[in-house]
């Protein structure tokens, strides 16, 4: 089952910023991975769909700068409340799959 799109941490829920098991310890605990294993597990329409919100082309290869090769992106998984979740961090902010 692919992950969607849950929330990223400018929306987050207050009361979970710094509870165990929530973003902070989601943070804390994240491993870095390749682009190549988020696509594999997170849902394609919200990946897609929030690739168009930050301005990428998602299905444009000839684009001036996909997401897929843009530095300052990267992409981890880790654990949020005892499920594997990943997200994408970009300009600072998690972008979290669950």
């Amino acid at each position: 089952m692919k992950l969607h799109y849950y929330t990223n941490c400018v929306n987050w829920p207050r009361e979970d910023v710094h509870r165990e098991g929530g973003l902070c310890s989601m943070i804390e605990a994240r491993r870095p991975i390749t682009r190549r294993t988020f696509l594999k597990h997170v849902d394609r329409v919200d990946r897609c769909e929030l690739e168009r919100a930050f301005g990428y082309a998602p299905h444009d290869p000839e684009a001036i700068l996909p997401m897929a090769r843009d530095w300052a992106v990267s992409y981890y998984r880790s654990v949020l409340h005892g499920k594997r979740v990943y997200y994408i961090n970009h300009s600072a902010i998690e972008y979290v799959f669950a």
